[in-house]
């Protein structure tokens, strides 16, 4: 299956709801009523209040006075939806001088944020770049398994302590170990438990105090991996991670047909923070960088997944 094909069924659900929700509202003139129930029907697709009310003006400035079909809609919010994520799509820019150059990921446990860190490594092997693992999220033994096996079998280096262990000391050598070796790239795992907003706030201080002494510009990104099925509770994660960690660019993943990917639109829009990259399975190829013109036009139907 392509990538394009996988896309298209990771977003099914969100497309299919907004072609729902637009379904019939193009056969009307589009008098103020149909323009507030294309509002509504943009909003109740995940897409946001900001994004909806754009479209629902450029509708009404444009005064089809003889409506439009759904198609033409659809068009036009595809056209809005593209405008709005073509400015966040943005890949992580590891080119700089500073070697070795630290992404700091962040993301609540299960937020699928282990595997994307393996396909992140997996995207800057086959770039040709060197790459370390640090498995900072001390917190759980099984991310550290996992994060070990997935190095083991991409086929890079990881540092990694006991469970419980100091994650910053851990960071420390690993920064260490990685400008010893001439490694590209670190990247570094972290714990995602929100229960203890205060806890997770002082660890993540506290490895961005040791990466500073280490290198003031360090961390050179600091990327919060997002569970497209989780829908607007993304936003609010966002919201808490910005503050407690300072993040510097988002990863959607699990886009895998079950989830809301309209939250996308409502990010970009709200935030506007990088979004670097989609993630659509649990393989180590389903990471792909962020295409806006082809994730709106699939959002808005115009690019439907055959039935």
């Amino acid at each position: 299956m392509s990538w394009h094909d996988k896309l298209l069924g990771g977003l099914r659900r969100t497309s299919d709801r907004l072609v729902g929700n637009l379904a019939g509202l193009g056969t009307a003139r589009l008098d103020d009523g149909t323009l507030d129930e294309i509002e509504e029907a943009l909003i109740a697709s995940d897409l946001g209040v900001a994004t909806a009310a754009r479209i629902r003006d450029r509708l009404s400035a444009q005064n089809f006075e003889r409506g439009l079909e759904d198609l033409g809609i659809r068009l036009i919010v595809a056209e809005e939806i593209e405008r709005t994520l073509a400015p966040v799509a943005r890949g992580i820019d590891a080119t700089a001088a500073t070697r070795p150059h630290v992404v700091l990921v962040i993301g609540v446990n299960g937020s699928g944020k282990t595997t994307t860190i393996a396909k992140l490594a997996k995207w800057f092997v086959d770039a040709r770049y060197k790459v370390m693992l640090a498995a900072g999220d001390t917190f759980r033994a099984a991310a550290i398994g996992q994060l070990a096996t997935w190095a083991e079998r991409i086929g890079v280096p990881i540092v990694r302590g006991a469970e419980g262990g100091d994650a910053a000391g851990i960071v420390f050598e690993a920064v260490k170990q990685a400008a010893a070796d001439g490694t590209d790239v670190l990247i570094v795992d972290t714990a995602g438990r929100l229960q203890n907003k205060r806890e997770l706030m002082d660890e993540l201080a506290k490895i961005k105090r040791v990466l500073g002494r280490l290198d003031p510009s360090a961390p050179h990104d600091v990327v919060l991996v997002l569970d497209a099925t989780t829908g607007q509770n993304a936003l609010s994660q966002i919201e808490v991670f910005r503050d407690v960690a300072g993040v510097t660019g988002l990863i959607m993943t699990k886009l895998d047909g079950t989830a809301r990917g309209g939250v996308l639109v409502a990010a970009a829009e709200q935030f506007g923070l990088p979004i670097h990259a989609i993630g659509v399975g649990e393989g180590i190829d389903d990471l792909r960088p962020f295409d806006s013109l082809e994730v709106a036009r699939i959002i808005a139907g115009v690019d439907r997944p055959a039935r």
